[in-house]
């Protein structure tokens, strides 16, 4: 079992990080808030957890010890995967994970997408004395201020690869359609809106050059 990693950062994706450990790159799957906090070239240090199946080995990365041993309880649900699990640490902290699952509170958990009610119930039902809190301020949404939450996440998207008047601008673009991310200044919240922005226009940018070129084609 890897218990952890500490290497230089070789390489960034929206998902991933490729760890270099003396030469050994080592791919790690991640929140996009853990791997804002990477830098490319610079060392950094992750909890892992692997997860082993019959045809594929998976390192998980994590920011903290905390983080890693949510995420090895969460597994223990019914149901629930490790990417699931990976997406419910992208969307809540540790300690909010604890908090609701201990007090039965299903609701916070169907704020992650992909976990409905159902699933939600499960959590809380098979959580409920796995997961205690240990006490630590829930942090539920930042300052508000964009001058608190933009810089952290302006960080985070040029670490992985954009630069900062992309970033900037592709910021800006994602929350004109969500307002609200805005006034909460929920860094990981934004970075997610801005990933997925970014994610929904290539698609459309794809989508108009298929549409003009068979236009072209019809054309001519």
């Amino acid at each position: 079992m890897i218990s952890f990693l500490r290497g230089t950062v070789a390489q960034l994706s929206l998902s991933s990080a490729v760890i270099d450990i003396n030469g050994v790159g080592m791919l790690v799957q991640a929140t996009p808030k853990t791997l804002g906090g990477l830098r490319l070239g610079q060392e950094a240090t992750l909890m892992t957890s692997m997860i082993v199946r019959e045809d594929s080995m998976t390192l998980y990365g994590f920011g903290s010890a905390d983080e890693r041993e949510v995420f090895d309880i969460m597994l223990t649900v019914s149901g629930i995967g490790p990417r699931l699990a990976l997406a419910v640490l992208a969307v809540l902290e540790p300690e909010a994970i604890r908090v609701a699952a201990s007090s039965g509170d299903s609701k916070t958990f169907t704020t992650v997408p992909g976990v409905g009610p159902k699933v939600a119930g499960r959590i809380v039902l098979e959580l409920a004395t796995k997961l205690i809190p240990h006490g630590n301020v829930v942090e539920v949404s930042g300052s508000g201020s964009s001058s608190a939450w933009k810089p952290q996440v302006v960080e985070a998207m040029t670490s992985l690869g954009w630069s900062e008047k992309d970033a900037l601008k592709s910021i800006e673009q994602a929350l004109e359609g969500e307002p609200a991310l805005s006034a909460e200044g929920n860094v990981a919240a934004i970075l997610r809106a801005t990933l997925r922005w970014l994610g929904q226009d290539g698609a459309r940018r794809s989508a108009r050059t298929t549409t003009g070129a068979g236009n072209r084609g019809l054309n001519g």
